[in-house]
């Protein structure tokens, strides 16, 4: 039995955009047939909500609210309920899986890391990092940059993108061998389209996702057929040319820019 499982979900306790709490998400994802989803809000480099200026612990006790309130609201109503973070760097974002309410507590200095050191301490601390919806065109972004040595895979479809913007990361991902997984990204519940991903077995905790990706176990797309499915008359512009960043987290131009449409199998 296949289990269904939101990756990438916002609230409106600790994302600046968010509009739902995190309780509001749950009957709406427990009436979809989820089994679960992840907590994953804005953290300090992105769109936060929680004021930049408050001592370390209170911000991280504000930034998990909205997680908490859907955690409680999970646990009455039957819906599984995990925690991760969405870290931004310069325009380029990443889901972060994998590390405690303790971690945060701990690491204050995690809101300035490198994109390098991101991926090394969570590592060290048991987790995993999707670069999200890497070819999102947005007015946030001076330009696309790709990380794929600073991330464990990356986020191929997203319900916020363009169906472009998907297209190009299906094919980036299978022309780099990468693990790919699928989210809503959503602000608010009930929503215009939901995503997530398919899991062979049901999660415990948050480690259990974080073994799939990095042991890079099968991980269905829940995404409509037609979503990598572009009409050949698609025209791309300046704005859709991709960057690569190198190991010094500069960005040069990409070797290719994954351009072509791609189908899902």
């Amino acid at each position: 039995m296949p289990y269904l499982y939101e990756t990438h979900m916002h609230t409106c306790q600790a994302s600046a955009c968010g509009v739902s709490r995190g309780s509001e998400h749950i009957r709406y994802y427990k009436e979809l047939g989820y089994t679960g989803i992840i907590i994953t809000d804005h953290f300090f480099g992105g769109n936060t909500r929680i004021d930049r200026t408050l001592p370390w612990e209170e911000r991280i006790r504000r930034f998990l609210s909205g997680y908490e309130d859907a955690k409680r609201e999970g646990d009455r109503l039957g819906l599984d309920v995990f925690f991760g973070l969405e870290q931004n760097f310069e325009g380029d974002e990443y889901l972060v899986y994998g590390l405690s309410r303790e971690f945060l507590m701990a690491h204050p200095e995690m809101e300035r890391w490198t994109r390098r050191q991101q991926l090394e301490q969570v590592h060290r601390a048991g987790g995993c990092v999707i670069q999200a919806h890497p070819f999102r065109i947005r007015g946030y972004m001076d330009i696309i940059r790709l990380a794929p040595q600073f991330c464990d895979g990356i986020e191929a479809a997203n319900a916020g993108n363009e169906a472009l913007d998907d297209a190009r990361a299906l094919r980036y991902g299978r022309e780099k061998g990468m693990v790919m997984t699928a989210g809503s990204d959503n602000h608010h519940s009930p929503a215009s389209a939901v995503y997530g991903v398919w899991l062979e077995k049901r999660l415990t905790d948050i480690q259990d996702y974080v073994r799939i990706i990095l042991n890079r176990e099968p991980v269905k797309l829940q995404v409509p057929e037609e979503r990598f499915v572009l009409p050949p008359e698609v025209k791309l512009d300046e704005r859709h040319l991709a960057w690569i960043l190198n190991d010094r987290e500069q960005a040069c131009p990409a070797p290719k820019q994954w351009t072509e449409p791609a189908i899902m199998p």
